[in-house]
């Protein structure tokens, strides 16, 4: 997906700074043009403060994506997600950090959640950086409950996993 966006924008760096802030925070681009966040107007000065860039680049960023049907489509569509893993502890839940051997490896996922289940925990939330974005990606699952120390061992015995943390 991301490889997408990145062609759209290769020849202008500035707006693929836009596009990366847009996405990486969910933000929607609205059919006037306004970045939004559900129904909430996100500043265009805001944006570009934060990218490093003119407002007007931020301007020009949302005209090219309302004129190209896919980017229309990705950024009327995505959306947000509360990333719970600095506020599970406070609600009694466990927070479980796996660094990958390597992020791009098939069944990560599978084989963490499996193990996971194997100890009766349940997983109430799964965020996997993504490698394209990150030098350093990670998984962070969020348990219902915290999490027993046996079951670090057991995932640093798969061989996709480099290292664990548990909160």
């Amino acid at each position: 997906m991301w490889s997408i966006l990145l062609r759209k924008f290769e020849k202008y760096p500035a707006q693929q700074k836009v596009v990366k802030i847009l996405f990486e925070r969910g933000f929607q681009v609205n059919d006037e043009g306004k970045v939004t966040s559900g129904s909430i107007e996100i500043a265009h000065t805001q944006l570009a403060r934060e990218a490093g860039v003119d407002r007007r680049v931020v301007d020009s960023t949302t005209e090219v994506i309302l004129s190209d049907e896919t980017l229309r489509k990705i950024f009327k569509n995505i959306r947000s997600i509360p990333f719970l893993r600095d506020v599970a502890p406070l609600m009694g839940q466990g927070v479980i950090i796996i660094t990958p051997e390597d992020a791009s490896h098939k069944g990560i996922i599978s084989q963490v959640s499996t193990v996971i289940a194997g100890h009766g925990v349940s997983i109430r939330q799964a965020v996997s950086d993504d490698p394209v974005f990150l030098d350093a990606p990670k998984l962070t699952i969020i348990t219902d409950s915290k999490v027993p120390g046996s079951i670090i061992e057991e995932l640093m015995e798969l061989k996709s996993v480099k290292g664990v943390s548990i909160y």
